[in-house]
């Protein structure tokens, strides 16, 4: 039997709450069809994060939803469940007989298909028989065809249970630094005394911890993956791994900023390989921990549950990048607050992992030699452990969440109380009695906002245990009686108080909104690179879009009443060739596009007031793919962020 829709969510609940895909559906003879770009959707949101399919409801203009109903339900679901096991359709099906479901909104009958997340083993999720041209990606509000790239990678995960297993072809113990060896095996000495491996010579005892292999297909032996990036020089490991970096960074203030006062990237000074990284950040991480004097067995601990919730987040931003991926490894530390970043994806989904009890380990080479001197929890155990180290502090809850673009997992942990006197005090001097009769998750939404910056929904989900469609609901209440300002729509809404000021940011920067900014934040490890590092990875050459990829020295003009009256001349002048013409191909738009937007970030409003176009159609007819092929670079991380502005990148349009 259908359910009413409200008995599920409403419309904005949903929104907020799953990424979501609308498709009218209706068919050649008005009945109900399902579409041929159904499939797109499908693939793309089972590479990403999963979401909600709703046939029979129509979405214009952008953030307004229209339901104009199926007439035939059946026939729809039956194409879809025919084309679902129909391999020449699309590659796998993920979906069970609860995940397809009809329900009425509005008095008509929709078709609603709650698309999973895909595990890695699935992966990639793809149409036709060909992965290559056929495995689609969610971004930018939008389907977009994944590269070759982002498609082996997929593949390499799918087939390989850990990928630092493999046997190195041209590489040797000539390619180690010894000392890292040698460090490694003090410490297993001293963590593991009168083990049988001890006494072994160097190259049994890298055999034994799994650093030196064979390949028993090819009946080669030789240097793992692992065993180089756990003990080889720098510019050996790039050999490689071309894109092989990792950076930590020490800020003095709890805020973005130029400035760092201690780094280390491999700049030629030490080793470079992850061991000796995990031990120099360590002991800069916990430099200025107070340790309380405590005794076990008449030995002072030189211990407390944050040394050890670092030590964890440490060791798994190692165990678990994709050292093939284009992100750095990159660790920050500040006043406020300690951040991990590494490259790829999590192999389980976030609240899974948080969870624990699941571990798929994408590294295990490097989990075991790490485990073997003490560092790296048991499976599943290491994320549950940071998580309760830190509520017994009573600081906030850590958050894990990842960037799609350049596939990275993030984690921040923020040394600020849940429920810090000085927010509460603001808040009630500002809000007065009626801050004090909100309900309990009400007010943690106010204290969020004041304490963070701002609040989302995704960012309420963490630290709440209400069900989505409730959260939504309360927020709605908020603004609608003046505690909360909202702004975007949807996934993309962000709610402020009324008397902060607007400013979105990036990684590690969610709490950095003490004062307005010219511009986008970027983060402070890619802003400028030190004097010795003679040779970087790529990747720190430009500064990935989904970072913020601007400069505070770049204007940026989200309305048409923010650019200068010179300036607006000028743009006129430049855009009139389109702006004029009644057919445009859509190359010449996307170079026009691309001129315009060269040297300042201009906002979408401000553009199809120049080129004459529908704003919600440009967004997603030609910005969206230009942000997607790299002709684009965005102002701020979250596709749907209310400013966002765009400016020229490197790559040229496609035709």
């Amino acid at each position: 039997m259908s359910e009413s829709i409200a008995s599920l969510w409403e419309l904005p609940a949903i929104t907020e709450g799953a990424d979501l895909e609308c498709k009218a559906a209706q068919g050649r003879d008005g009945r109900g069809e399902l579409p041929d770009d159904f499939w797109r959707s499908y693939s793309a949101m089972a590479n990403t994060e999963g979401g909600v399919i709703l046939l029979g409801v129509q979405e214009k203009p952008h953030g307004t939803f229209r339901a104009v109903g199926i007439a035939d339900v059946e026939r729809v679901r039956k194409a879809l469940w025919d084309n679902l096991h129909n391999r020449k359709q699309v590659s796998t099906n993920l979906l069970t007989e609860a995940d397809v479901q009809p329900i009425h909104v509005a008095g008509v009958q929709i078709l609603q298909i709650r698309v999973p997340r895909a595990a890695r083993q699935q992966k990639p999720v793809h149409v036709g028989s060909n992965p290559f041209g056929g495995t689609w990606l969610r971004r930018y509000e939008g389907d977009y065809s994944a590269d070759d790239e982002a498609v082996r990678r997929m593949l390499a995960e799918r087939v390989e249970e850990s990928r630092d297993d493999k046997v190195l072809k041209g590489f040797d113990f000539s390619d180690l630094d010894m000392d890292t060896v040698a460090a490694y095996r003090n410490r297993f000495a001293a963590v593991r005394p009168g083990h049988v491996w001890a006494d072994l010579a160097v190259p049994e005892f890298l055999e034994r911890i799994g650093a030196f292999g064979k390949n028993r297909e090819e009946g080669v032996s030789g240097l793992r993956l692992a065993g180089l990036l756990m003990f080889g020089r720098g510019e050996v490991i790039r050999d490689a791994l071309p894109h092989y970096m990792v950076d930590y960074q020490e800020h003095p203030e709890a805020r973005t900023e130029r400035r760092w006062i201690d780094r280390l990237v491999p700049d030629g000074s030490w080793s470079g390989n992850l061991y000796d990284f995990f031990r120099r950040v360590y002991q800069k991480l916990t430099a200025d921990l107070k340790v309380p004097f405590q005794l076990q067995d008449g030995q002072r601990i030189e211990d407390t549950p944050v040394h050890e919730a670092l030590r964890e987040a440490l060791a798994n931003t190692l165990m678990h990048a994709d050292y093939t991926g284009r992100a750095s490894v990159l660790v920050v530390n500040r006043p406020d607050m300690y951040g991990f970043r590494n490259p790829g994806r999590m192999r389980i989904p976030p609240e899974i992992a948080i969870h624990g009890g699941n571990s798929d380990c994408r590294n295990r080479r490097l989990q075991t030699m790490f485990q073997l001197v003490g560092y790296g929890d048991h499976a599943g155990s290491g994320l549950p452990k940071i998580y309760a180290n830190w509520a017994g502090q009573h600081w906030r809850r850590p958050v894990l969440y990842e960037l799609p673009q350049l596939e990275q997992t993030v984690m921040e942990l923020r040394m600020s109380s849940l429920v810090p006197p000085q927010a509460v005090a603001e808040l009630e001097g500002r809000l007065g009695e009626g801050f004090r009769r909100l309900p309990e998750n009400a007010r943690l939404a106010l204290i969020t906002a004041q304490v963070e910056g701002q609040v989302c929904h995704d960012r309420l989900k963490q630290i709440c245990a209400e069900h989505p469609a409730d959260l939504t609901k309360m927020l709605g209440g908020l603004v609608r009686d003046g505690y909360l300002v909202p702004e975007g729509v949807g996934r993309g809404m962000i709610y402020f108080l009324p008397w902060q000021p607007r400013v979105l940011a990036g990684a590690f920067d969610q709490a950095d909104v003490a004062a307005p900014m010219r511009g986008p934040v970027i983060p402070p490890e890619l802003r400028a690179i030190p004097p010795e590092l003679g040779s970087k990875p790529p990747e720190l050459d430009a500064i990935p879009p989904e970072l913020g990829a601007g400069a505070l020295e770049v204007a940026i003009y989200v309305n048409w009443t923010d650019v200068p009256a010179e300036l607006q001349q000028e743009l006129l002048v430049m855009a009139a060739p389109i702006r004029e013409s009644r057919r445009t191909q859509p190359a010449d738009l996307q170079a026009t596009v691309q001129n315009l937007c060269t040297g300042r970030y201009l906002g979408r409003h401000v553009l199809a007031r120049l080129l004459d176009r529908n704003p919600d159609d440009l967004l997603r007819r030609t910005l969206n793919p230009m942000v997607a092929s790299g002709a684009l670079l965005t102002a701020y991380a979250a596709s749907r962020a209310p400013r966002q502005a765009y400016m020229a990148g490197d790559r040229a349009p496609r035709p």
